[in-house]
């Protein structure tokens, strides 16, 4: 039984070191599907219902499921038909818009 809780608290720490605050880890596919079928997120296609509202007519361009500071964050690059490239974050949980601004 100490074995196991040594082993666990090292794993803890090593997790912990890996884990830089304010840098973001790409989740795969894989990933993505196992989330959503645990109902850790939302599907995608609901969420862009979100950004659809806000930018009628735009086109994705660009879609990553990251993990920053332990919060699960879709990054989406949309084209406006405006002709604008924005880049949003929503909060891949429940859809809340986390960063809305034109893309350079």
């Amino acid at each position: 039984m100490k074995f196991r809780r040594t082993t666990m608290l090292l794993l803890l720490l090593a997790g912990g070191f890996a884990s830089v605050p304010g840098q973001a880890r790409d989740l795969d596919q894989d990933e993505a599907l196992r989330l959503r079928r645990e109902g850790v997120i939302m599907p995608f296609e609901q969420l862009m219902l979100h950004v659809a509202q806000a930018y009628p007519d735009s086109t994705l361009l660009e879609a990553e499921l990251e993990e920053e500071d332990g919060v699960l964050v879709y990054e989406v690059e949309i084209l406006t038909t405006a002709g604008v490239v924005r880049e949003l974050e929503l909060d891949a949980r429940d859809g809340r818009v986390l960063k809305d601004e034109e893309d350079d």
